[in-house]
């Protein structure tokens, strides 16, 4: 499958990002989000980070798969989601 890449402007908090491409006359929708999961909100921060990111992912809306995780820093870590139904268009394109 080819990637392409799309700077997203740096906003604070959550983005939902709707990408509406057309391949060879076909439309199609595709849905991101971007969410920023900070360190501070780990139950037990002690514990090693990629332990932090699974308890915080294990409480996700289910309709959303990780798509990507970003590099982390000292606050936060940036975490890609895409649309179950965006998932399965793209899915479908490498069939």
């Amino acid at each position: 499958m080819s990637h392409i890449a799309i700077p997203i402007p740096p906003l604070q908090g959550k983005q939902e990002i709707k990408v509406e491409v057309t391949i060879n006359g076909i439309k199609q929708n595709l849905f991101y989000r971007v969410e920023l999961f900070y360190w501070e909100d780990c139950t037990n921060p002690v514990a090693h980070r990629a332990d932090c990111i699974s308890e915080m992912l294990a409480h996700h809306d289910p309709e959303w798969t990780v798509y990507y995780i970003g590099a982390p820093n000292d606050e936060f870590v940036p975490i890609t989601f895409v649309k179950k139904e965006s998932r399965n268009l793209l899915r479908e394109a490498i069939a």
